[in-house]
């Protein structure tokens, strides 16, 4: 799976309309997450870092959720925007999600699991474990 980094406002307009799970690596204001969802129409995720999340209004959270977009934390870990303007959940941590999953492990034991050795958000494991496997 692919997160498309964000760094700057400035790379919204320039964003492809498919886009799904984009972290915004950069303090959004009102108007840049509303230009966001209209920018890509099928946006269900933005991961923001901690400390940006706590900073974005109500109304704006309520926003999201009327659109059906998911407000989670999290950051990319290593990820280095120069080389690459996506961050990409390593095949390994998408097979052990894949495989607890077919063993049955109830969905909150994975993410919990998972986002200690992972690095990921407890939300976007369970994001990966609700997406049908054609798209992950």
């Amino acid at each position: 799976m692919k997160i498309r980094v964000v760094s700057s406002r400035d790379e919204i307009l320039s964003l492809n309309p498919n886009e799904k799970v984009i972290h915004l690596a950069f303090r959004p204001s009102n108007k840049d997450i509303l230009l966001l969802v209209e920018t890509c129409p099928k946006l269900e995720i933005v991961q923001l870092p901690n400390s940006y999340q706590r900073t974005i209004s109500k109304s704006m959270q309520m926003f999201l959720e009327m659109q059906k977009v998911q407000l989670i934390e999290g950051d990319v870990w290593g990820h280095r925007k120069d080389i690459n303007e996506y961050y990409t959940v390593p095949l390994s941590v998408m097979n052990k999600i894949r495989n607890m999953k077919v063993e049955g492990i109830q969905y909150d034991k994975i993410a919990e699991k998972m986002s200690k050795e992972s690095k990921l958000n407890q939300n976007m494991i369970l994001y990966i474990l609700n997406k049908k496997p054609l798209e992950l």
